[in-house]
């Protein structure tokens, strides 16, 4: 254990150091996840940072899709305690004014560079804990905040600079930390329960006045193990939404959807209507370093400071023959309407993916496509 700057603050939750995990599990992690949406679909791009401090690594990812290619750069180094200067070799993300202003640069790394500075568009929003278990262990348990923005600067990737604008962009960032699996697979000891799939469907969206949330994940038969649905209007009101039914419209022959449409009524009854549409779509699986990744892994020690550059070619069938094993963030445009007919049109985060099977939505097995 160590002493770090924060030490100074009194911030303490335990009888230890403030860069000292509570929990001694290897898993823990406290990390960041932005985006950076171009309203018209152009570009967009996905990048966090994060810290895993029992595995002894720091590591951040910037990926940037635009026409038929993705392409991503990995950052990762030795853990330190100075967790006021969130750094990783060229990537560097500054806290200007907590939970409403920072800004992110990247250093030029093998053609790829940028300068960000993220606004907060409205406050941001604690999300309801998230947890998962097997028989044996805790695998998922974190406490996550949520907020929907926009960015202002650029981004070069070969010589082609990328305008982003305040009126140009819609993003959504979270803030996680807690235990999740990450690292080097651990050894599996006896076989305990398997994962059987996954449904999943994220929606923090902006509209003029108020910053919408839906998160959902379904098990296979569509229980639902995550469900959270909340208007956050800019007077601080915070409205529950229930009676949640979502459709996603798939792209035939994927799993890819284009579109979406979304129903749920406000505590008076009244049945409110959500469309949703894809702009851009990005794998998050091919080079952000989440689950399915075969790239990149969270966590894993690169034996020091370390920097790649990864592309894909999302024309390719063999590439694309993963995306059905990954979640899949959209820019999205989106109009509500209310039960008495008027509308309001928004922007932001489209994320959905179906691992596995899922019953309700007609697909049986691991393979199955959309008719």
């Amino acid at each position: 254990m160590s002493l770090s700057p924060l030490d100074e603050y009194p911030i303490h939750q335990t009888p230890s150091p403030i860069a000292t995990p509570a929990t001694s599990d290897r898993n823990f992690y406290d990390r960041s996840y932005f985006n950076v949406l171009d309203r018209q679909g152009r570009f967009m791009a996905l990048t966090g940072i994060g810290y895993y401090p029992r595995l002894g690594v720091k590591d951040a990812y910037f990926l940037v899709r635009r026409g038929d290619t993705q392409t991503a750069l990995h950052f990762s180094d030795a853990v330190d305690d100075d967790r006021l200067n969130q750094h990783v070799n060229g990537y560097r993300l500054e806290v200007v004014e907590p939970l409403q202003e920072l800004h992110l640069t990247v250093a030029e790394t093998e053609g790829i560079s940028a300068d960000l500075t993220w606004r907060g568009s409205f406050p941001a929003a604690l999300e309801r804990p998230h947890e998962m278990l097997t028989e044996r262990r805790v695998t998922l348990q974190a406490c996550r905040f949520a907020q929907v923005g926009t960015w202002e600067g650029w981004i070069d990737v070969d010589g082609e600079r990328l305008t982003v604008g305040h009126d140009t962009s819609v993003a959504s960032r979270d803030r996680s930390w807690g235990i999740r699996p990450v690292g080097e697979p651990e050894p599996a000891g006896r076989p305990d329960a398997a994962f059987r799939g996954m449904w999943w469907l994220y929606l923090p969206l902006a509209f003029d006045d108020y910053q919408l949330f839906l998160i959902l994940r379904e098990d296979p038969d569509g229980h639902r193990s995550l469900y959270d649905c909340t208007r956050r209007w800019r007077d601080g009101t915070v409205e529950q939404l229930d009676g949640v039914r979502a459709t996603i419209h798939y792209t035939p022959g994927t799993r890819i959807p284009h579109g979406a449409h979304v129903e749920f009524m406000n505590r008076a009854g009244d049945r409110i209507h959500l469309d949703v549409e894809s702009k851009l779509f990005a794998p998050i699986a091919f080079g952000s370093g989440y689950g399915g990744d075969t790239s990149w892994g969270h966590g894993t020690w690169k034996d020091g400071p370390f920097t790649e550059r990864v592309s894909f070619d999302l024309t390719d069938p063999a590439v694309m023959a993963r995306a059905p094993f990954s979640l899949i963030d959209h820019v999205a445009s989106a109009v509500c309407t209310e039960a008495d007919g008027r509308t309001a049109r928004g922007a932001g985060l489209f994320e959905h993916g179906v691992i596995g099977p899922h019953h309700p939505s007609g697909f049986s097995d691991w393979t199955d496509v959309a008719g």
